[in-house]
């Protein structure tokens, strides 16, 4: 875990950096397919269905990072599969949790950061369905810049910004930051980035009483409720309650109980497991931890799977819903510095049943 000492060291040096690493001009932008929704493949291969079955004939193989234009949501057949969402694309289906929807959103570049107690900086969404990046200090140190040989940031993943340079073409880039990672420093081109603002971390409905959180491992549901009125639902993927075998595990399952928010993050970094059962995640988004071992509710980039238990441990979530649980379950979070941890006896409760 990188200290606050050694972050603003790194801030400080942000504005000069870009100056000593080599500009890979053969960067550009990807070109994404012109629609107002879209989907990103999210694992190595899909198949393209004639109809929204897999016992339809094959149209075509999309493989991972392709994006295809998102035309509708239609119920389908999937045999021994809870999720029976299908995506309409101009060829054919795929299977929903095979595409995260991702939109392409590009934004001016933000050139003068916004002074802050960290230094200079300003946290930032990735806007588009995947950018490019270049490691500045190699080694890389995360394991998952270890493993991948063409490293990119996805669509809602959330990161803090702190150094901007325009090269000799005139293209700003960000120093793309992680305050609890593990010291990596990457720069990608601004346009990616929709800068988050205060406004839209307000917390919601701040004067009620009596919230709480109730999680359905069961049904794959979250209930947020104000007293006996239920403000907010949202289906989830939590921990795996069966190995593969079909025998029960607690090895990811997310734990029973009731169990106060203690920590939130607006962005966080999360690795867990082992050689081969592991993971590793950068700018996990609307970061809210329950559990003394890192449990959270939190924002989900990496599949479309809801409804279905997919985590080690964790309560997956689409970042939207997320990031609306983030603003209304207490501790509140201030923009800056964008953390906040709590003593006992905490902040909202989280009740995790199975029923």
């Amino acid at each position: 875990m990188i200290t606050r000492r050694k972050f603003l060291k790194k801030a400080a040096i942000g504005m000069a950096s870009l100056a000593i690493f080599p500009v890979k001009k053969w960067l550009p932008l990807a070109q994404f397919p012109q629609a107002e929704r879209l989907g990103r493949v999210n694992v190595g291969m899909v198949e393209v269905k004639t109809r929204p079955d897999p016992d339809s004939a094959t149209v075509a193989k999309v493989y991972e990072d392709s994006v295809v234009p998102w035309l509708r949501e239609v119920v389908g057949r999937q045999p021994y599969r809870r999720n029976q969402r299908w995506v309409e694309t101009p060829d054919g289906y795929i299977w929903a949790p095979y595409l995260q929807p991702v939109e392409n959103l590009p934004n001016g570049p933000v050139k003068t950061l916004p002074e802050t107690s960290l230094g200079a900086g300003m946290w930032a969404e990735v806007s588009i369905p995947y950018i490019d990046l270049i490691l500045d200090n190699p080694p890389a140190r995360s394991p998952w810049l270890q493993e991948d040989t063409n490293p990119r940031l996805y669509y809602s993943q959330v990161f803090w910004i702190d150094g901007t340079r325009q090269d000799g073409d005139g293209q700003v880039w960000y120093r793309v930051n992680e305050r609890y990672g593990y010291g990596d420093i990457l720069w990608a081109k601004a346009e990616a980035f929709r800068p988050i603002t205060n406004d839209e971390i307000a917390p919601i409905h701040p004067e009620a009483e009596n919230k709480r959180v109730v999680v359905n491992i069961a049904y794959q549901t979250l209930s947020c409720f104000e007293g006996n009125n239920e403000v907010y639902y949202a289906l989830i993927s939590s921990g795996f309650r069966y190995n593969i075998d079909g025998n029960r595990t607690e090895t990811w399952e997310t734990p029973l109980g009731i169990r106060p928010i203690w920590r939130k993050l607006i962005s966080a970094h999360m690795s867990g497991g082992t050689t081969g059962g592991g993971y590793d995640l950068a700018g996990v988004s609307w970061t809210s931890l329950f559990e003394g071992n890192g449990v959270a509710l939190h924002g989900t980039f990496w599949h479309n799977n809801f409804g279905e238990e997919m985590s080690h441990g964790c309560v997956n979530l689409a970042p939207l819903d997320a990031k609306w649980i983030f603003r209304w379950v207490n501790p509140i979070v201030a923009y800056d510095p964008g953390d906040i941890t709590i003593g006992m006896p905490g902040g909202t409760q989280v009740e995790v049943v199975e029923a």
